[in-house]
């Protein structure tokens, strides 16, 4: 998806109070909070309560603050998105209610989960652009396209889905050790 048609295209969309931007949204971003909620101890039902509730804060974020686009609308919604089922996941009774003016009182909490998932997606960004081309378009294939590792096994012609999951393994280990030496070389 491109980033900057689709947030071109939301944030046109929000401003005229019409609901493509939603749908645009779900298309594009659901699937990682899906993922998200899902691998921490949530449901289906979760993850959709969570990602509406996370493009409600986002459109109130568009008119009480001053937007910038530059970054991924996804990048947005995932912080707001975790940051809500983290939220939840602190108080098991803890339900979490969007008022009209939800962002208003969170607002630094918000604004501190996009940074940080921003800066997650650009670090991992540039390790995975460090990497092999095979790896970098395997890695892409399955954390970003959510490609199951039997498609992977087809797509890349592998013999068994050993050894697709096998080299999977490789290509996250190749982004491990890149990790592992900012880590040393900014320490």
């Amino acid at each position: 998806m491109d980033r900057k048609k689709t947030n071109a295209l939301a944030v046109a969309d929000f401003k005229k109070d019409s609901n493509t931007a939603f749908g645009i949204l779900y298309e594009g971003y659901f699937g990682y909070t899906k993922k998200f909620v899902l691998n921490n101890s949530g449901s289906m039902e979760d993850a959709e309560d969570i990602f509406q509730d996370a493009l409600v804060i986002l459109y109130e974020k568009l008119y009480f603050d001053k937007f910038n686009t530059s970054g991924c609308l996804g990048s947005y919604v995932m912080g707001i998105s975790k940051n809500l089922w983290l939220k939840k996941l602190r108080n098991k009774d803890f339900t979490i209610e969007i008022t009209e003016n939800y962002y208003a009182h969170h607002q630094a909490e918000i604004d501190a989960a996009i940074e940080n998932e921003i800066h997650y997606w650009d670090r991992l960004g540039a390790y995975i652009n460090s990497i092999s081309a095979h790896c970098k378009n395997l890695i892409q294939d399955i954390f970003m396209k959510n490609k199951s590792i039997e498609e992977i096994q087809t797509q890349y012609q592998y013999t068994s889905r050993h050894n697709a999951q096998n080299q999977k393994h490789k290509c996250v280990e190749q982004i491990r050790k890149i990790k592992e030496k900012d880590i040393l070389t900014t320490d």
